[in-house]
């Protein structure tokens, strides 16, 4: 019996697949370390807007989006050749980089000014993502306009902070 090449199934790398969960999840680990107590503060209660998401709300949020940009990570770098494998780790490191900055700036310096540039930069490169994912995979791309759908709501609570 020959074998259909339409529904051949791709066995999973779990090595490329742990790794990943492992790197976004780190990433959410380390920008999480400026949220918790800045949430419960008198200075973010002072500033949080009505329409702000219930703080229960946000861990649900992040830790779907999160495990989708691993899931996107994953299926980039297993399909992509060394070239686009560089440029996977060049958009996906300064987005990862970018998302604990904000939180940084945001949460830990208590600064809605600075971390609204750095969020839309932020928005910058999920766009970068989403384009370079797109060449490779185009699942992997789709995996990500949940994450810029949410950080694009997020810059207009940081906007609406400010003004």
């Amino acid at each position: 019996m020959a074998k259909n090449r339409k529904t051949k199934i791709r066995s999973i790398n779990w090595k490329i697949l742990i790794v990943s969960l492992a790197i976004v999840y780190l990433v959410a680990l380390i920008g999480s370390i400026f949220t918790p107590n800045a949430v419960k503060s008198r200075w973010y209660d002072s500033i949080k807007l009505g329409i702000t998401p219930p703080d229960w709300v946000f861990p649900i949020a992040w830790s779907i989006l999160f495990f989708l940009i691993a899931l996107s990570l994953y299926f980039s770098l297993i399909t992509a050749n060394k070239k686009q494998k560089n440029s996977i780790v060049l958009v996906y490191g300064i987005n990862f980089f970018l998302n604990i900055l904000w939180s940084v700036l945001y949460f830990g310096l208590k600064n809605p000014l600075i971390a609204l540039f750095e969020i839309i930069a932020l928005l910058v490169s999920i766009i970068a993502m989403i384009q370079v994912s797109y060449k490779i995979d185009k699942k992997a791309a789709y995996l990500l306009i949940p994450y810029l759908l949410w950080v694009a709501f997020a810059t207009i609570l940081n906007l609406l902070t400010i003004i």
